[in-house]
């Protein structure tokens, strides 16, 4: 069995290692949208999904920020999560991005404040890392959990309106979190 555990963790740190840039683009596509915003819109140039306002802005909003402090504070939280989902495939990591903006179309047709950065994405990478090892209950899948857990769970209160700081979108950060969670079911069913 012990064996098994580290030809396991092995594999997952082969295949972590293989896809580790992918998340750094992601960042690099925030990071110029950021640095361009900046430098020649005065920090008015900015992506949100904006109630009423177009479909793209559901697709652009991740990579949207209110300034470097908000990024910066995103891309610190952003990319351990991601390394910790893509510790299991990138099929994975591309669910959990298909769940963010699954629920975040709610969000968009019926919340009434615009909401950006990539906190949504951080909390449904969250979601799935803390529900997929209750699910699949395997020695890798629950490690993931509990580090996450450990690590990240401090995070969870501001899930909540009354706990989430002025300015703050909580329902963008709970929307996130509950497409982490919807896709954590889905590959748990689909691979069982």
């Amino acid at each position: 069995m012990a064996g098994s555990l580290a030809q396991r963790l092995d594999r997952s740190l082969a295949r972590l290692g293989s896809v580790a840039l992918l998340p750094l683009g992601i960042l690099a596509l925030a990071w110029a949208q950021e640095l361009i915003d900046q430098v020649f819109f005065a920090g008015q140039w900015n992506l949100p999904m904006v109630p009423g306002g177009p479909f793209l802005g559901v697709l652009t909003a991740p990579f949207s920020h209110s300034g470097f402090g908000h990024l910066i504070g995103n891309t610190v939280w952003f990319l351990p999560l991601s390394w910790l989902v893509l510790a299991k495939s990138r099929g994975d990591y591309l669910a959990v991005w298909l769940g963010v903006y699954a629920t975040a179309i709610p969000v968009w047709l019926f919340w009434h404040q615009a909401s950006h950065g990539l906190s949504g994405v951080i909390y449904g990478l969250l979601g799935y890392l803390l529900l997929i090892g209750w699910l699949e209950r395997r020695p890798v899948s629950i490690l993931l959990s509990m580090t996450a857990l450990f690590a990240y769970g401090g995070a969870l209160p501001s899930l909540l309106p009354f706990l989430s700081p002025p300015g703050v979108s909580w329902i963008g950060h709970a929307s996130g979190f509950a497409g982490g969670l919807l896709a954590a079911l889905a590959i748990f069913r689909e691979r069982r």
